[in-house]
């Protein structure tokens, strides 16, 4: 009999609201979710929809609003900064469009920087290790500006995974990559669940690479309005 999995993220009613001079705006609206360890999960919809403010819910990024939400184990849902720092800090990877590398640092180096603010002993040999997990261990000693654009990103992943990641979070990993290079970002999404047994939640406007996740959840106004 194989063992259940665990719960890595459990949403109920969860609610984000931004209160702006004008208005409040309701990012994220109610919205019930479960996802276990091991899933591939893709957020869809248009901007606005809120998927990027649940991605920074489940992150520990942003506080709730209202509902309860679970992360790893862990009640987040009146959680305070301190709080939230302890839960996402060496459990929760994240990659953004914006591939946010220090151009002054090899990738080897850009790799290694959450272990040394972490204070780990984690040094060049696991940075390298890493990279050889996203097909760059050959150019661990390049500078940012000597990558494409698909080989920073990926140097941007082997980043996020630097601190034991349980779950990882991309978020419109692919926005700024041509065709070639976004099907490249993304079979190593690809290969790091079903090889590693990564947790993954992706936030994309491409339909055809959302298409390829095992579960797809469309967002409208801060509600899952589908989900395959």
């Amino acid at each position: 009999m194989k063992n259940e999995r665990k719960t890595v993220v459990r949403a109920e009613a969860l609610t984000k609201t931004y209160v702006l001079p004008a208005e409040e705006v309701v990012a994220v609206d109610g919205l019930n979710l479960k996802i276990d360890e091991g899933d591939f999960v893709s957020l869809m919809g248009p901007s606005g929809s809120g998927k990027t403010t649940l991605l920074d819910l489940i992150g520990c990024l942003d506080s709730v609003t209202s509902g309860s939400l679970m992360v790893l184990g862990s009640d987040v849902s009146n959680a305070r900064e301190n709080d939230l720092v302890s839960v996402r800090r060496g459990a929760i990877g994240f990659v953004f469009q914006n591939f946010l590398l220090i151009p002054e640092l090899t990738a080897a180096e850009n790799v290694q920087l959450p272990s040394m603010f972490a204070r780990s002993t984690s040094g060049r040999d696991e940075a390298v290790a890493l990279l050889e997990q996203v097909g760059l261990a050959d150019k661990a000693d390049r500078l940012p500006k000597e990558l494409s654009g698909g080989e920073r990103q990926r140097v941007a992943i082997a980043r996020s995974l630097a601190s034991s990641t349980r779950l990882l979070l991309a978020d419109e990993p692919t926005g700024n990559l041509d065709s070639a290079n976004s099907d490249g970002v993304f079979s190593v999404f690809e290969r790091l669940n079903a090889e590693n047994g990564l947790t993954v939640v992706l936030a994309t406007h491409d339909g055809a690479l959302g298409s390829r996740t095992p579960r797809s959840i469309r967002m409208m106004d801060g509600a899952i309005v589908e989900e395959r």
